[in-house]
């Protein structure tokens, strides 16, 4: 029998989930990163089709990726490819036969799957193309229920469903490998979630964000605005240890008004730890505190392995920090501290990202990562308003479209350098052209020319726009 570790430099197919497409390359690039080895695709590779063809990669490699991944359905070892049936026959006879034989002798069980993209088969239809595969020299005993091993032909229709061809574009056949963890997306849903906030990001995307910042176990995390803490919660699933601050006292506590339907106000255990320990990750939690991000309060020194956050955007959260326009004197009994109660005052965007960024040059281990949400005025948009920092490199530039004028980018950098005195300040957009000078101003685009029905529609689309 052929070992996992020595079936290396094998192609490999991925069959992605046909969602969050921006999404999916960064995140297959960094868990592949993350077992150290570079992204080959095949020489046919297009990025928006659903089935992709790897090299470079163990058997090991693909397990460890699919252990991970939520963008990927399913991987397997590629057998034979080709635009027709007959191609696909002439592939799989070329195949190395020692290669195969390991999983087709008679003592073992097998089941061949049929899976098709963009068009449905009937049953008489999948039999025969599981009938046509005769020449394969499988000798084992077919097993539906419980097979050592599943072998499935893939064939793709291409994406659009208003044009589904007679014939397939192309056809796969492998070994099944794994499956992804499309599973993580309905166990964390947010319906089920024991502590959530009115913007409380959506489980897909803070699993999606935890695989672009490359989290990993015993990694130190850190989300700056952390909210109701989903994407600790996320980071905590796959073995980090996690931490955060928000100026919200009332979120950070888990006190006030609840966002659940029904619901006047928040339980007594309503609160970020309560959703660890939901989803058996209590251990993972280090803890969170009332802080104000413009005034950090960590030394300057380098603490997290990524930092992951989605910072408001004055939609459904305002953006205010501590401080005051007016001059406050400290009265003359020296009770200063026990009596101030901190005010708050307008948080530019412009300045959240400024602040984000430096925040991120510093605290940042070198190569750990920063992935966070930036918001976005479609008609004004261009390359050049995305924040950059001569100490991070950007890795990704992902769009989630939220409307017909407006969206969010999930931007993804890398810590390269430590920070100069020069390097203090993130490079901004020029103010002419970026959309986050001004306090509200991105507000006021995004509800510009909007009606009252489109806005409905935009907030019942969009359950994490901050």
């Amino acid at each position: 029998m052929a070992t996992t570790n020595s079936r290396s430099c094998f192609k490999y197919l991925l069959h992605l989930a046909h969602d969050n497409l921006d999404f999916r390359l960064p995140e297959i690039k960094a868990l592949i990163a993350l077992r150290g080895k570079p992204f080959q695709p095949s020489e046919n590779f297009k990025e928006k089709s659903p089935f992709w063809s790897l090299n470079g990669l163990s058997e090991e490699d693909v397990r460890g990726i699919m252990a991970r991944s939520v963008c990927a359905k399913s991987a397997f070892e590629l057998w034979g490819h080709g635009k027709t049936h007959s191609e696909l026959r002439t592939s799989l006879l070329s195949y190395p036969s020692e290669n195969m034989s390991p999983f087709m002798h008679k003592d073992s069980t097998y089941r061949i799957n049929v899976y098709t993209f963009n068009k449905t088969l009937d049953f008489a239809d999948r039999i025969k193309r599981i009938d046509a595969m005769e020449y394969l020299p499988f000798e084992g005993t077919v097993s539906l229920k419980s097979p050592q091993h599943i072998f499935c032909l893939l064939e793709d229709y291409g994406t659009d469903p208003n044009n589904i061809p007679e014939h397939p574009d192309y056809i796969y056949f492998g070994r099944w490998i794994a499956d992804g963890q499309r599973e993580l997306i309905r166990s964390h849903s947010v319906k089920n979630r024991h502590f959530i906030g009115n913007t409380t990001m959506d489980a897909g995307l803070s699993f999606i964000m935890t695989n672009h910042a490359k989290v990993k176990e015993n990694d130190l995390v850190f989300d700056p605005f952390v909210g109701t803490g989903s994407l600790l919660v996320a980071c905590s699933q796959f073995g980090a240890y996690v931490c955060g601050t928000d100026i919200d006292y009332n979120t950070i506590h888990g006190k006030g008004r609840s966002s659940r339907k029904n619901q006047k106000w928040r339980g007594p255990d309503e609160n970020i730890r309560a959703n660890l320990r939901q989803y058996g990750t209590e251990k993972m939690y280090l803890d969170v505190m009332v802080c104000d991000a413009s005034k950090p309060v960590w030394r300057k020194t380098a603490l997290f392995d990524a930092i992951i956050t989605d910072p408001p955007y004055g939609i459904r959260e305002s953006t205010r920090r501590t401080g005051s326009h007016k001059d406050i004197t400290k009265p003359p009994d020296g009770n200063y501290v026990e009596s101030h109660i901190p005010v708050s005052q307008a948080y530019h965007l412009s300045d959240i990202f400024t602040d984000l960024l430096n925040f991120s040059a510093h605290h940042l281990i070198m190569g750990g990562r920063l992935v966070y949400w930036l918001p976005i005025y479609r008609p004004e948009y261009c390359e050049e308003m995305v924040p950059l920092h001569p100490c991070l490199r950007l890795i990704s530039n992902c769009e989630q479209t939220l409307s017909s004028h407006t969206s969010r980018r999930l931007i993804t950098m890398e810590k390269i350098k430590e920070p100069e005195e020069l390097d203090s300040l993130a490079h901004l957009a020029d103010p002419c052209v970026s959309p986050y000078q001004g306090h509200n101003s991105f507000r006021e685009k995004y509800f510009s020319g909007q009606n009252k029905r489109s806005v409905k529609e935009d907030n019942k689309s969009d359950a994490s726009g901050k």
